[in-house]
């Protein structure tokens, strides 16, 4: 028997029902494979940074500046010439898929190289490498920079690399970190800042959600973390917590628009109940009950889905993303004492929880959710249901954070909110069914 779900978006619309689970796997599903496919091979040219940069001589990151070399030209102006020189040079052949689009009145490109040029490649940095290159080409081109002044073009594009082992102060920006960074294996779409998937979906809580679920459970995959039973473990969260299956997610915000994480706690475990997905086991002295799942994976999915939705009603409360953490540890931590049975993933989500409170913004302090990302040696232990949830708080964030969507991610989010799947993923989702 396979498992059926419901799909709804993030206002309660049903959208598709009697979903086959796995047509919503990675390995299915069209329009995932389609944000996986843009993610790397998108990415958001900064023209007016460029132009500054090049007026200025500062280029290479904070603090560096080359006097005297300033080179003053109109690159925002001339956007659309840039445009067409850049997708001509990234082109390999006439019917491809290349797609480069001028964005913010001429300030931003978003340049979509080929496919075929991230598919021959071992890794995802050719979108970034070969969109520098054809910025820069066609900046030497169109003002015909000699060899003295290309170095400074170079700069201004680039940035610092290869002085640096990344793009330090670069015009250039992918969501994906460099495949330096990355903490292990299968770890590059984890890699990407929950400010920035805040930013790319416009800041809608439950949209932030899935597309990071997407994001978090393709690596899974990519990680050898779905293979046999696990598969089905796995889908199972994407479903309920990023997908917001049978609304379950919507349904329990709405339920305790005016409760606590307790009462998201109470509401999760009822829906549970009344689902059959866990039954008492046994009575104790005390008339506390001992619960059992009959469906583990489907528990999990249930304490998944729960467990976002605390976290809107915690966060939602306060406007402030640093309750995040909060919101993740003791929800799961009350959901254990009232059922005797796993939280979330097992206990990953919780232990993940107690770190981040601590490096986020607590006594060692430093930084802020919206930083974070599921490659980070702070939160990468669970299997791709925490991130969620902080993606989910960004968004909800009232401008209480030291590092605000708007300076981290404004570039990010302009380009890449500009593609219908990443904005709204489960709708994308949804219609490639």
């Amino acid at each position: 028997m396979s498992d059926k779900i419901d799909i709804h978006d993030d206002k309660g619309k049903l959208l598709e029902s009697g979903v086959d689970l796995m047509d919503i796997a990675p390995t299915r599903n069209a329009a995932i494979q389609k944000i996986v496919k843009d993610t790397k091979r998108t990415v958001a040219v900064n023209l007016a940074g460029i132009e500054n940069a090049l007026a200025s001589g500062k280029m290479g990151g904070a603090g560096r500046r080359i006097l005297g070399r300033g080179l003053k030209y109109d690159i925002v102006a001339n956007a659309s010439a840039i445009q067409e020189s850049v997708e001509r040079l990234i082109r390999v052949k006439e019917d491809d898929d290349s797609n480069v689009q001028v964005l913010a009145g001429g300030k931003q490109l978003r340049v979509q190289v080929p496919s075929v040029r991230t598919a021959i490649g071992a890794d995802y940095i050719s979108a970034s490498t070969v969109g520098a290159a054809a910025v820069v080409q066609t900046i030497i081109d169109m003002y015909k920079v000699d060899m003295f002044d290309a170095p400074i073009v170079k700069g201004a594009v680039w940035g610092s690399y290869p002085q640096t082992m990344d793009m330090m102060g670069s015009n250039v920006a992918s969501i994906l970190s460099i495949p330096q960074n990355n903490e292990g294996l299968g770890y590059s779409l984890r890699n990407i800042t929950t400010n920035h998937i805040a930013a790319i979906t416009g800041k809608k809580a439950m949209n932030a959600a899935a597309l990071s679920s997407i994001f978090e459970q393709v690596s899974m995959y990519e990680m050898g973390n779905t293979v046999g039973l696990f598969e089905r473990h796995q889908l199972l969260g994407l479903a309920y917590q990023g997908l917001n299956a049978n609304n379950m997610v919507y349904d329990i915000v709405t339920e305790n628009k005016n409760g606590t994480i307790g009462t998201v706690v109470a509401s999760t475990v009822e829906r549970a109940i009344e689902d059959d997905v866990i039954t008492v086991d046994k009575k104790a002295p005390s008339g506390y009950n001992f619960y059992k799942a009959k469906d583990v994976s489907k528990w999990n999915a249930y304490a998944a889905a729960g467990l976002l939705a605390a976290t809107m009603v915690n966060v939602g409360a306060g406007r402030a993303a640093q309750n995040v953490s909060s919101s993740i540890l003791y929800f799961n931590d009350i959901l254990e004492k009232e059922t005797g049975l796993p939280g979330c993933d097992m206990g990953r989500a919780q232990g993940t929880a107690v770190g981040f409170s601590f490096f986020s913004h607590s006594i060692y302090g430093g930084g802020g959710p919206g930083i974070f990302n599921g490659n980070h040696v702070v939160t990468r232990h669970s299997r791709g249901f925490a991130i969620p949830c902080v993606c989910a708080a960004c968004s909800l964030d009232a401008g209480t954070q030291m590092f605000s969507i708007e300076r981290t991610s404004a570039l990010v989010g302009n380009v890449f909110g500009s593609i219908p799947e990443f904005r709204e993923p489960v709708k994308a989702v949804a219609g490639a069914l």
